[in-house]
């Protein structure tokens, strides 16, 4: 068994509010509809084994850009958006926050009994993996949540969440399948973070004499170095700066939906009266299905693709929010009766960005750009959690697609 990595993230209250639950709902379920259908089961759980990835997600989705509220709120849209089409799909969301990870095992055992799977087994893993990063890992985190992704083959990822209340940090793990070994053998990739002094690690590949003499003297202790991984340390501060964001990545996305004479060429890829800030939140879409691992190193710019419900970098434009819903859903429906044809559009207009930004020969200016998209805030119909009572249009923009 080999995870994939950890994130460490501040600790934020608050709620998700419906207007934009839904929309993440509706976001999150074409987005991964469109991996599905592009990269298979096994992608889908791998990105979902990515902390970078899955930072990234959840910023594209309108959520706090490195809040520990991306886990609960990515997983709760997940699960609302894909189970209800789990048969047709093929991928389950089990689990979730507090008393939702409680019914894990009920979950695992009616997908294991509807889809000729070892139930006991899958819900071993689930509560092992728990074990694991709760006991075996002295870190100081106690797992609060824990979701189980399972495709219809067997094949799963685990994305659970402790808390560390001296620390004011949420520590998120990442598990995926594709790698099984030993559960108790070095199971990890390793763990990072903040420096803690010297922490006990009883599943460390070295850890077997530990491992054994526990059997029958529970004091005994491993000595253990962790090794170097990946991992995520998103910073305290809120609100989103130039520092967190990779600008020339940024500034391509940009051009791409701004720059004049860039857009004869993007004309065809793009349908003509496609506005611009809808091209620039496709644009960030079509990097995180077709995005390589490399591509999610800066979480914090997927959030200018539609803000974040706290206002950081900007409120969330529901009329972006909304077209850019409808372009995806709108491509993905043609795509059952084109075999994908209509998907490629995604695919190509990431490969543009890219081409893009090797040809640019400017970064983005950080504060200008985010003086525009909050001047631009209104007439989008931004919104935040923070008394914004305003309506929703009750029009809905006409849902089209990239290849109409």
């Amino acid at each position: 068994m080999k995870r994939s990595g950890v994130a460490d993230l501040p600790l934020h209250g608050g709620r998700v509010p419906a207007w934009l639950a839904d929309r993440m709902t509706q976001l999150g379920t074409a987005i991964g509809e469109s991996i599905l259908l592009h990269y298979g089961h096994s992608a889908f759980l791998s990105r979902l084994s990515d902390p970078y990835w899955f930072q990234a997600l959840g910023s594209v989705m309108g959520m706090d850009w490195h809040s520990s509220g991306i886990t609960t709120s990515v997983i709760g849209a997940l699960k609302r958006g894909l189970n209800p089409r789990a048969s047709e799909l093929g991928l389950y969301v089990c689990g979730g926050r507090g008393r939702h990870s409680r019914n894990t095992p009920d979950e695992l055992r009616a997908i294991a009994e509807c889809r000729g799977l070892d139930g006991d087994a899958l819900i071993r893993t689930s509560r092992l993996t728990a074990k694991i990063d709760n006991n075996c890992i002295a870190d100081g985190f106690q797992i609060y949540l824990h979701s189980f992704i399972v495709a219809a083959d067997g094949e799963w990822s685990i994305v659970q969440q402790g808390l560390n209340d001296r620390s004011g940090l949420a520590r998120r793990y990442h598990w995926h399948s594709a790698n099984v070994r030993d559960f108790v053998a070095d199971p990890h990739t390793g763990i990072a973070g903040a420096h803690q002094g010297t922490i006990m690690n009883l599943v460390d590949a070295h850890a077997a004499p530990a491992q054994e003499a526990l059997l029958t003297i529970a004091n005994a202790h491993p000595d253990n170095t962790l090794r170097e991984v990946r991992h995520l340390v998103m910073p305290g501060h809120h609100d989103v700066r130039a520092e967190d964001v990779e600008l020339k990545r940024l500034g391509a996305v940009l051009a791409v939906a701004y720059e004049r004479d860039l857009k004869s060429f993007a004309d065809l890829l793009l349908v003509q009266n496609l506005g611009p800030r809808t091209l620039q939140t496709l644009a960030m879409v079509a990097e995180v299905v077709h995005g390589t691992p490399v591509r999610f190193s800066d979480p914090a710019r997927f959030s200018f693709a539609l803000g974040g419900k706290d206002g950081h970098p900007f409120p969330v434009p529901l009329q972006s929010y909304d077209e850019s819903i409808g372009v995806l859903r709108s491509s993905l429906d043609k795509a059952k009766l084109d075999g994908g044809a209509k998907m490629e559009g995604f695919r190509r207009l990431d490969r543009f960005v890219k081409v893009v930004e090797h040809q640019l020969e400017r970064a983005a200016d950080f504060d200008a750009v985010l003086q525009h998209e909050r001047t631009i805030s209104p007439a989008l119909n931004g919104r935040t959690v923070f008394g914004d009572k305003r309506s929703e249009r009750k029009s809905r923009p006409r849902q089209m697609s990239l290849w109409e």
